[in-house]
């Protein structure tokens, strides 16, 4: 594995109005694709220089060439239908809504390749180390199955779980092959099992939540057979999804940590921390279950408001576990101001 990244993100930023509204525009006819493209390279152009400029060690493109961060599995592999599901979140204007999504109503055959418009353009116009993010395939399991509908292609999620880990394993391996320095898997829905609120809700599906659990390991696992992993970070992202400061999982993350953190095979954990999400039981510590060798980066910023995560107290605790969580990042500058920030304002969480 490569050397660390001391100050790291998880490669999502807020779309610049200029890009929704030219996206707007393209949906409506207005525009076309070659339009839309020249609004997001600039758009990326500027929030590459913007995060070279705070010291970012590492660079994203902010994943402004989708509409949403797990989009370009529908738009590149066929066999997703639109569709709509109720989904609970916690946090400001808390309650159940009706949010689209794309679930699975046909046979999956991959058109072209997920990624293969960003990381070439990140590939030439990015000025330092860059990531490439891509959902994981436990993702489409939980959210893409819809029984009486996906059934008919795939007689179980189990089923359609193999052929995903298919599509994404190709996608890691590309990206390996373009010697992409850094691809990151986002896996949100692992953070499910966390709390006895979404268990019992799993239960209710008739899934058996361990089960399920070590399935969803398994197939992370399965999606890196067979990578040559010299000159690559591949990382892992957990969150407990975000929708205008909302979030939908709660609880810290000790009952998953020893079977996470001590069977996937990933060279680097992305774990958010927040307060309001975790609860009083958020304290777990990654360390203690992983392998050596692994790196774990921990949130300091909070991205559901402005500011760092932080509570009362301070002194040289906080500046460890901040430390902890940026795996010994005091030598970034935006690191250094993270640690500095903690001290003065409060303990960081875990």
């Amino acid at each position: 594995m490569p050397s660390r990244y001391r100050a790291d993100q998880v490669g999502s930023l807020l779309r610049p109005a200029e890009v929704l509204r030219a996206r707007a525009e393209l949906q409506a006819g207005r525009i076309g694709l070659e339009q839309l493209r020249a609004v997001e390279d600039q758009a990326i152009l500027d929030a590459l220089r913007l995060q070279r400029r705070v010291g970012l060690d590492v660079l994203t493109d902010g994943e402004f060439r989708r509409g949403a961060w797990q989009t370009d599995m529908a738009e590149a592999v066929e066999g997703f239908v639109a569709d709509h599901i109720a989904m609970a979140w916690h946090g400001p204007n808390a309650g159940a809504e009706s949010s689209q999504a794309q679930v699975i109503g046909g046979p999956l055959r991959q058109r072209r390749r997920l990624t293969a418009h960003e990381s070439a353009f990140l590939k030439e116009h990015a000025p330092g180390p860059f990531k490439v993010t891509i959902p994981s395939a436990s993702t489409f399991r939980d959210a893409s199955y819809k029984p009486g509908l996906t059934d008919r292609f795939y007689p179980t999620s189990s089923d359609l779980l193999g052929e995903l880990v298919r599509i994404v394993r190709g996608e890691i391996a590309a990206l390996v092959e373009q010697r992409v320095p850094y691809v990151q898997i986002d896996a949100p829905r692992l953070s499910y099992y966390v709390g006895p609120r979404m268990r019992e809700q799993i239960r209710q599906s008739e899934v058996d939540p361990e089960r399920a659990l070590d399935e969803a390991i398994e197939a992370e696992n399965a999606c890196l057979e067979g990578i040559d992993r010299a000159g690559v970070i591949l990382g892992l992202h957990l969150c407990r999804g975000n929708s205008r400061s909302r979030w939908r999982a709660e609880g810290g993350y000790e009952p998953i940590a020893e079977k996470l953190f001590g069977s996937l095979q990933h060279d680097r954990f992305l774990l958010e921390y927040d307060v309001r999400a975790e609860g009083e039981d958020g304290r777990a510590r990654p360390r203690h279950h992983q392998a050596g060798g692994v790196g774990v980066a921990g949130g300091a910023a909070a991205s559901r408001r402005g500011g760092l995560e932080v509570r009362s107290g301070g002194g040289p605790g906080a500046q460890s576990s901040v430390r902890l969580c940026l795996c010994g990042s005091g030598q970034s500058p935006v690191a250094r101001r993270a640690v500095a920030q903690a001290g003065a304002r409060g303990r960081h969480r875990p």
